[in-house]
């Protein structure tokens, strides 16, 4: 958060979002709550299935209607509330003032489609630029980006690229109209270790020269200890705890973010022992119990656990919360 400036750029209430099923309406999304800030940088976290890439979608209004749908909620940015915007304003914001990169750029790049030509659809979309000027600036973002022979590569089309230039493509994509804050869901995930590294330290080096935000959906907290400001922990669909990286990485609240931080595989000089892992399934999300939604898995349960859904309390001065009747001491 900027102490300069108080107002966040994004801010997101009681949002709820649900897809329709066979068996019945399924809660991806539930009641989830939170605020983005200028220049802050924030990890949402948590194993696959959590409802965390669906956040990040419904941010841009990018799931699927139907199945998906907004129940409730607000998502304002920048003073508007984006679930009221039409589409036509959505397509307008989109690119220009929020951004994204996908988790598998091979799906999200067109194959039909030069790097150039959707490159230079975007700049000329949102910056009305000639087809000249955009072809240039587009070169120029793709050299920012660290793809060698830009000029070259811009007339290839994505299976020609490896993995890494096409994630450094999508990348380019997502900045080359200056937006205000970026989504990055898993943008590493598809990639081998090395690569990986060099992606992220490509992308938090443009964050700061773009000074911007960015949402980063991920389930390595190694990735989110390195990168982010703070973190949101989710699980169910639900956030369950959100606190700045070095306060989540020191004293975990929640017993599941003990969990998972404990899982981290460590080299240590004795022998390894057997990993840690957190005991027990996800539930269901077609039949989710009352109460709270790890009690089947956690070590700490009691009645009062398993009677409601305990809310996400929040420290006023720290800005720290945790959604639990019980959390570590």
């Amino acid at each position: 958060m900027s102490a300069a400036d108080p107002t966040p750029l994004l801010s997101v209430k009681d949002l709820v979002v649900e897809f329709s099923t066979r068996y019945g309406p399924v809660r991806a999304v539930d009641n989830v709550s939170f605020d983005i800030y200028p220049n802050e940088t924030v990890g949402i976290v948590g194993e696959s299935g959590c409802g965390k890439t669906v956040t990040g979608l419904t941010l841009l209004r990018l799931i699927p209607s139907p199945p998906g749908r907004i129940v409730q909620g607000s998502i304002t940015f920048q003073g508007k509330d984006l679930t009221r915007l039409s589409e036509k304003q959505m397509q307008a914001l989109r690119g220009a003032e929020i951004s994204m990169i996908f988790q598998e750029p091979m799906t999200a790049l067109n194959p039909v489609f030069t790097v150039g030509n959707q490159m230079i659809d975007i700049l000329r979309r949102h910056k009305g630029l000639t087809r000249s000027q955009a072809r240039q600036e587009a070169i120029a973002m793709l050299d920012r980006v660290g793809i060698p022979v830009p000029k070259k590569r811009i007339d290839e089309y994505p299976h020609q690229l490896s993995g890494g230039m096409r994630q450094r493509v999508m990348i380019a994509m997502a900045l080359s109209c200056d937006p205000k804050l970026l989504v990055a869901d898993e943008p590493t995930t598809a990639l081998d270790v090395t690569t990986q590294a060099q992606v992220m330290e490509q992308i938090v080096k443009l964050q700061d020269e773009f000074d911007m935000s960015m949402i980063l959906v991920t389930h390595d907290l190694g990735v989110v200890a390195e990168s982010c400001d703070r973190a949101i922990v989710m699980y169910c669909g639900s956030i369950i705890e959100t606190a700045a990286i070095g306060d989540l990485f020191e004293r975990p609240r929640h017993p599941y973010t003990k969990g998972l931080l404990q899982s981290i595989p460590r080299i240590r000089e004795e022998k390894l022992a057997q990993l840690p892992i957190i005991p027990g399934m996800v539930p269901d999300l077609l039949h989710l119990p009352d109460g709270c939604r790890f009690a089947d898995r956690c070590s700490r349960v009691t009645d009062e656990c398993r009677r409601a859904k305990p809310p996400l309390e929040t420290d006023p001065l720290t800005g720290r919360g945790v959604a639990c009747y019980h959390p570590v001491p």
